[in-house]
């Protein structure tokens, strides 16, 4: 499905990367590359500006400032020229409910000037890679979210493009329809099609991207591989405990020196180390007792807190 070529060519390329309305800056002078193949993610809380590059990378928002080239061209001067080769998955699904599944796809084609009889086979494929080879005569508006998700994946392939954007792919979803997606997109990733995903949720960006941009405020805090991200801005394992939003702030300060670092939320302590088991005996061996614990791995989540001192989902 993806064009074939050095592993090493260069999608996108950002410098400086500006976008301003009025007084307000939503992306403030950001640098980053995508190279062909690679799943790159963007990742932040709303209005961290994840929507507003993508609208850029998109040519469907004119930059302020800055360089920005995308299949080597100017997105500002070049606009439908690079989109004729993106696939485009917005927040929201956005099909005609009247119109049955494979009527979509049609439509969709034809909008791009596709023929009849390319079209005619290439939207079997998509049903098939979509999983709704069963459904394509049912009307679009009868389909299940994660089965709506999934034709709004497929009609943003129904051009072949070279680059699919993909902005909170997941939201809204149950959890199975979720890893339904995720294992669709990583199709897509082995076949060497080029993903630029926008999310908030630490563990679909852990899961879908090569590499990806920590953003907030409008700019880049980290920028790397999640792994690596995770190894060179947290532990190696996190504790969680409560002990009642009354208690946790005095509790705080006893357990402070039983890890790397601690971080004290509004409902929970987080006590950064390499063991939690051994962090948790310790607490019992002080004659604590919280409400409730949890030992995990260190998250993408994790990084956003250290970088910016607040949760994903403040």
């Amino acid at each position: 499905m993806a064009k074939k070529s050095a592993p090493d060519e260069l999608m996108i390329v950002a410098k400086g990367l500006t976008k301003k309305y009025d007084d307000f800056t939503a992306v403030d002078g950001i640098d980053f590359q995508v190279k062909r193949g690679e799943s790159f993610g963007l990742l932040g809380p709303n209005g961290a500006g994840k929507s507003t590059t993508m609208k850029m990378i998109a040519a469907t928002s004119l930059r302020t400032g800055g360089e920005l080239s995308i299949l080597g061209k100017d997105p500002n001067k070049a606009g439908p020229e690079i989109r004729a080769h993106l696939g485009v998955v917005p927040q929201q699904d956005n099909h005609d409910g009247e119109l049955k599944t494979w009527e979509n796809l049609y439509i969709y084609g034809r909008y791009f000037g596709l023929p009849r009889k390319f079209l005619k086979k290439k939207i079997e494929e998509l049903l098939e890679f979509a999983q709704l080879t069963e459904k394509r005569d049912v009307k679009s508006d009868q389909l299940s979210g994660g089965m709506k998700r999934r034709l709004t994946i497929a009609r943003g392939l129904v051009n072949e493009p070279e680059i699919l954007m993909l902005d909170e792919p997941t939201t809204g979803l149950d959890p199975q329809a979720r890893h339904i997606l995720w294992d669709r997109l990583f199709r897509l990733k082995e076949e060497g099609v080029t993903l630029v995903i926008t999310t908030h949720y630490m563990d679909e960006a852990e899961q879908l991207c090569d590499r990806l941009i920590v953003m907030d405020k409008g700019k880049i805090m980290a920028e790397g591989a999640p792994a690596a991200l995770i190894k060179k801005y947290s532990s190696k394992e996190v504790v969680e405990v409560r002990f009642g939003s009354a208690k946790n702030a005095e509790a705080a300060k006893k357990v402070e020196k039983l890890g790397d670092r601690i971080e004290l939320l509004p409902d929970r302590i987080l006590i950064y180390c390499e063991d939690g088991e051994k962090v948790l005996k310790q607490i019992q061996k002080m004659g604590l007792e919280p409400q409730t614990q949890l030992v995990r791995r260190s998250s993408l989540e994790d990084v956003f807190l250290r970088l910016t001192g607040r949760t994903l989902v403040d």
